[in-house]
């Protein structure tokens, strides 16, 4: 495709063209020989990306199946296998897409349920990469899909912060993890690291943040031209193309449409924007519409969600002390205090009314210290809170009807809130 006819497309269809984009890419890259990585989605893409590696990434694969209804199946080959449904289910269908990945591998024939998976086709690896700062569970996973597949397993190891700032024992320690991937890598791919397509590629990644911070901010208008479900949807690149011009070029042209739509006076909701709210976790993936749609019938908008902050990673290229501190300082790898200063800054960035938090099942270290978390939030910024249950990916633990009668609970604390601050005004 041309670069005309790229400048002339929108956003949207951007984002559309380049995640297609990375998973061909991918299996192309595959079949020419070239090394490909399975990637936790918070482990630092830039490492790979100076060898000329080609990194995918299991959990944006696994999301996109659960949008699409594809989970169940492979939540089942998951189980059958041996994967307690207490594992988290990006896990669980990573697990059974490898299945039939192997499968087909062995047999020489492509199984219909590989031909049916509603997302783009992830390669086999060569060898996968994670880091804990977002959850231990990724170590196990990863390990396993290592053990499975008799593949390097490259860990890089972040020490939890129960103090801010990161002192610098600890930064020197997550360098040390980063010379030993590096060193790693250069075993593996039988030639010395590229330091100077390192320094590049960290520049690109920065310029893509930045472009990601350009979108994020324009939920502060109120009322807002942005829907904030549409974070969910565009995090895809930022997760898997932070260091790549690709992600770069859908951000800014997402951001200079939204700057446009306020110059017009044309907002998300319209007129019918009542209430502004933080999501707090994981989307419910298999119910994205349903959410959404529910929160739309209620005048509700999500203006502020700290999970796709976390990959507004910050650091000057080159500077090694700044690029460890930003990988483990991730909001769920810091102590509460500090998790509660960050929600409360996504809530006054986002002139939030309320907040709505999601136990995820899946998700334990997003969800364990929720009612500390809430209580504490709500301490701080006054603003009122629910809860729901459900699951980034296994729709068997998301109940609509709960669903809608928290967040019309929400809403009904919301306008009474609202209803006081004018009495009081008055």
């Amino acid at each position: 495709m041309s670069e005309l006819n790229l400048e002339s497309m929108s956003a949207k269809q951007l984002l559309a063209y380049y995640s297609e984009k990375a998973y061909q890419d991918a299996n192309e890259a595959h079949k020419n020989g070239k090394l490909i990585c399975w990637s936790a989605s918070v482990a630092p893409s830039e490492f790979c990306d100076a060898m000329d590696i080609c990194t995918v990434y299991p959990e944006n694969h696994a999301a996109a199946i659960g949008a699409r209804k594809g989970s169940p199946a492979l939540l089942e080959l998951a189980e059958k296998k041996g994967y307690s449904i207490d594992c988290c289910s990006y896990a669980r269908v990573n697990f059974g897409y490898l299945e039939l990945l192997k499968e087909e591998a062995l047999t020489g024939v492509t199984p219909q349920a590989l031909a049916d998976a509603p997302a783009d086709r992830l390669p086999l690896p060569d060898l996968v990469i994670t880091c804990n700062n977002l959850c231990n569970t990724l170590l196990k996973w990863y390990e396993n899909l290592a053990a499975e597949l008799h593949i390097p397993c490259i860990v890089i190891d972040v020490p939890f912060n129960h103090t801010v700032p990161m002192p610098q024992y600890a930064k020197d320690y997550v360098k040390s993890q980063f010379q030993y991937a590096i060193e790693q890598l250069e075993q593996i791919c039988g030639r010395p690291f590229d330091y100077d397509k390192f320094l590049e590629v960290q520049k690109q990644a920065q310029r893509s943040v930045a472009a990601w911070d350009r979108v994020a901010k324009m939920t502060s208008y109120k009322p807002s031209p942005m829907n904030g479900f549409d974070f969910f949807n565009y995090m895809a690149l930022i997760v898997c193309a932070r260091s790549k011009k690709d992600s770069e070029i859908v951000f800014n042209k997402l951001a200079d449409e939204l700057e446009e739509k306020l110059k017009k006076g044309e907002y998300a909701f319209g007129d019918n924007e009542k209430f502004r709210f933080t999501w707090e976790g994981i989307a419910c993936w298999p119910y994205l519409g349903h959410t959404f749609k529910s929160l739309r019938s209620l005048g509700v908008l999500l203006t502020g969600s700290g999970y796709p902050g976390m990959w507004s990673l910050h650091y000057t290229p080159g500077n090694m002390d700044e690029m460890a501190e930003a990988y483990a300082s991730i909001y769920t790898n810091v102590a509460l205090p500090e998790k509660v200063d960050a929600i409360g800054k996504v809530i006054e960035g986002g002139k939030c009314d309320g907040i709505a938090y999601h136990i995820n099942r899946s998700c334990k270290i997003m969800s364990f210290l929720t009612v500390e978390t809430a209580d504490m939030v709500k301490e701080k910024t006054k603003v009122p809170f629910v809860t729901f249950d459900g699951d980034q990916t296994d729709p068997s633990n998301f109940s609509p009807a709960q669903f809608d009668t928290r967040v019309q609970a929400l809403a009904e604390m919301m306008e009474q809130e609202a209803a006081e601050k004018d009495k009081k005004a008055q």
